[in-house]
């Protein structure tokens, strides 16, 4: 299987919209955010994209063989700080894509954390 970060750019987008429209999310603006320029050395896919309506939705996609847990809700919760501080703005929606399994903990903190998981 391949890790998202192996895969070229063109094709994981494609990905990414084709999913995000399967559970009806429509976006005009769909822009990526490098780790980088958020110095974060993790292997994520970070975007930032605007709706329909105007709305701000930050985007964080993941792709790991191992299953998260609570530790890695922090990590995430630090990194949409990172980027909130980036854009300027806060987001009004946060969306997490994962191939991974995910820990029952874990997942009840990300939706106690208004995080929406594909």
């Amino acid at each position: 299987m391949l890790q998202i970060h192996e895969i070229p750019k063109r094709e994981y987008m494609r990905a990414l919209i084709e999913q995000l429209q399967s559970k009806g999310k429509i976006y005009k603006q769909l822009a990526e955010v490098q780790p980088k320029e958020l110095n974060v050395r993790n292997k994520i896919r970070i975007f930032s994209a605007t709706d329909m309506n105007g709305y701000y939705t930050a985007i964080f996609m993941v792709s790991q063989k191992s299953r998260l847990l609570m530790k890695d809700v922090a990590k995430f919760e630090e990194i949409y700080q990172k980027l909130v501080t980036y854009r300027g703005h806060n987001y009004k929606y946060k969306i997490l894509t994962i191939d991974a399994p995910l820990c029952s903990k874990a997942k009840k903190a990300f939706k106690d954390a208004k995080w929406k998981i594909i």
